[in-house]
């Protein structure tokens, strides 16, 4: 069994810069839906998805499934992405949800591809290195959904208002909402909100726990990004190899029993103890001055 978790608990080989660094994806009008941005400067190490379908609302459609798609095949092989910030360029909306003006036209074969294809995003936003989603606005459906295949969470404490609603349109969450909302928030709790299809706002969703800090709105409408981007910037020095395999050993060790979690853990520790950061991290202590950790 530990000969299986440590092969399934590898690190990635050597990572590809990713080829569409600083550009847009196009949709079929021309208009970019997404955009990736790699910071610079202090903030080298974060990167930001931009979703960008104002027409829409950023409903997740089939254009901008398979744009982010592409997008994070092409990061996960980006050793420089320290940080991944899912943001919306369209003010007062993250992400409206599915398309559904788009589903409508689908057969019901093509609405079960479509919606395989959907879970299969959220799966692959489960990103090796930590990734946050910035709610200035709607995160209603497979938005909040987006939001909570990330691992952490910032919101706008009035002008966000999230919800897992789909109970209200006569369907049910089936982008991964009913496995994450409960490892969320607990089984009793998931159960109300989707049940009964409710909103809450920033503020009501700081409260129960569902994202980590709400925040007054500002004239720009964007400071749930600025938050997150601060919270990135906090993670941006740590030792990278040390975070992704702590995200491992929390992500992995939430599924088993704890004796089976610490086994994992100390399979994450062990490949930890040959880096290179873990002996700048002892030498920076020793000599009393900030470490320089190279994800090595």
């Amino acid at each position: 069994m530990l000969r299986a978790l440590t092969s399934a608990l590898r690190l990635p080989g050597p990572w590809r810069s990713l080829r569409t660094r600083g550009c847009a994806s196009h949709g079929a009008t021309g208009d970019p839906e997404i955009q990736v941005r790699a910071l610079t400067g202090r903030d080298q190490g974060i990167t930001e998805i931009l979703m960008n379908r104002p027409s829409a609302r950023n409903a997740l459609g089939n254009v901008l499934v398979s744009q982010l798609l592409e997008a994070l095949a092409q990061l996960r092989e980006d050793q420089q992405v320290r940080v991944l910030l899912f943001r919306s360029g369209v003010k007062g909306v993250f992400c409206a949800g599915a398309d559904l003006k788009e589903r409508e036209q689908m057969s019901e074969a093509e609405v079960g591809i479509f919606v395989q294809r959907l879970r299969g995003l959220m799966n692959e936003i489960a990103f090796p290195a930590p990734t946050i989603a910035a709610m200035d606005g709607f995160a209603l459906g497979g938005g909040l959904e987006l939001a909570l295949a990330c691992d952490l969470r910032v919101a706008a404490a009035s002008s966000a208002v999230m919800g897992l609603i789909e109970t209200t349109r006569g369907l049910l969450p089936g982008a991964g909402g009913t496995q994450r909302l409960p490892r969320c928030l607990g089984v009793a709790l998931a159960k109300e909100l989707i049940f009964t299809g409710r909103r809450l706002s920033g503020a009501q969703a700081q409260a129960l726990g569902l994202v980590n800090h709400a925040v007054s709105q500002n004239e720009e409408g964007n400071a749930a990004y600025h938050r997150a981007l601060e919270l990135a910037q906090e993670i941006l020095p740590q030792a990278p190899i040390a975070v992704r395999l702590g995200k491992v050993a929390i992500d992995r060790g939430m599924e088993v029993d704890i004796a089976s979690g610490m086994a994992i853990e100390g399979i994450c520790y062990a490949q930890n103890i040959p880096t290179q950061d873990r002996l700048e991290g002892m030498a920076a202590f020793r000599e009393k001055r900030p470490p320089r950790f190279v994800g090595k």
